[in-house]
């Protein structure tokens, strides 16, 4: 991948072949709980690296005074004043696989390297996108306001629009990363007809996708699908990305699914289209400011289906992601390529 940053060097060794002891910041937190890494994680990681010291931060502030002493930075954000803070600081992995926040000026500039956990949350992610798809062609949503009612609501369920099926369903991938790839091979499974988006058109066709388009034809792709999966990562290129002039483009039945970030969807365009029918519907597990605000008219749409940014989450899921620096951090250590790096011009 072109502008991928070098490894770092190796750290230098003692006499006795163990490791230069490093300093690791871990700082994993937010007002949301599941977004706080486990403390079971962090014990983990000092039981496997006993020759280095893990501080953590769970705080902007804490952040700020303990990043001048890192090495190393385990971290779900980062901001332009802390990393002018960090002195020593060579590189910075993060939890997740969008890197949105992180990527300033002073990040793409400097020689700090990046990392993330994308491909962690692949399979997790492609199974929500065919529940969500599959609830609204299903017409769950109703079905559960209706047992809530205690209503047999036969008729009114089997009115139009009609029930719809995956098989036989065009589907458009924007994005054919790790999450897109397997939205595809799953889609397509059960029938589904697959066309990706994607910037690089030499890489081989993922699993279950017939075609691959550039990003210059979406509004060319659009009317095709009666599907259409957001899983391209925010960039300068794909903020505001699903406009006005994209959902003209939709299909009027076309079902909008968005797992990537809420900044790739213009909320107030993507609501009066819905309202007026010029798409039929919408599940948004990400938004543009979240929590999604109570006045947004998103949430008293029945045929739009919000959940709160959960898609990724998995049983194990931070056992995973501090599986994957632990294994970046002996990889680190022993001055060796690191797994996952970012593109940091690239934005992914």
């Amino acid at each position: 991948m072109t502008g991928v940053p070098p490894p770092p060097p190796a750290p230098s060794g003692r006499t006795d072949g163990s490791p230069r002891p490093l300093t690791v910041l871990v700082g994993i937190y937010s007002r949301f709980l599941s977004w706080n890494i486990p403390a079971a994680e962090v014990a983990f990681l000092r039981r496997e690296f006993p020759a280095h010291t893990f501080v953590q931060a769970k705080s902007d502030p804490e952040t700020l005074r303990l990043i001048k002493d890192a090495d190393v930075a385990f971290l779900g954000d980062l901001r332009p004043d802390q990393l002018a803070a960090a002195a020593r600081l060579q590189w910075v992995h993060s939890p997740a696989a969008g890197l949105g926040g992180m990527l300033f000026p002073a990040m793409l500039h400097s020689p700090v390297v990046l990392t993330n956990s994308r491909g962690i949350s692949a399979a997790t992610i492609a199974e929500h996108v065919l529940a969500v798809t599959l609830a609204i062609f299903r017409k769950l949503p109703f079905a559960f306001r209706s047992q809530a009612a205690r209503e047999w609501s036969q008729d009114a369920m089997l009115a139009p629009p009609p029930i719809r099926t995956i098989s036989s369903s065009t589907v458009l991938v924007v994005g054919l990363g790790s999450i897109g790839a397997a939205t595809a091979e799953r889609m397509a499974a059960l029938g589904a007809r697959v066309t990706g988006i994607r910037r690089d058109l030499s890489r081989p066709l993922p699993k279950g996708v017939d075609t691959v388009l550039p990003p210059e034809q979406l509004l060319q792709a659009l009317p095709l699908a009666g599907i259409v999966v957001l899983a391209a990562p925010q960039t300068a290129q794909t903020r505001g990305l699903i406009d006005t002039a994209a959902l003209a483009a939709m299909r009027h039945d076309a079902l909008l699914v968005n797992v990537s970030r809420g900044e790739l969807v213009d909320e107030g365009a993507l609501a009066a289209a819905v309202a007026a029918g010029t798409i039929g519907g919408a599940a948004l597990d990400v938004f543009d400011t979240e929590p999604l605000p109570v006045e947004s008219p998103l949430w008293a749409m029945p045929n739009v289906l919000i959940t709160p940014h959960m898609s990724g989450f998995r049983p194990d899921h931070w056992a995973a992601v501090t599986a994957l620096f632990a294994e970046n951090l002996r990889r680190f250590e022993a001055g060796q390529s690191l797994l996952n790096p970012v593109d940091k011009a690239a934005g992914y």
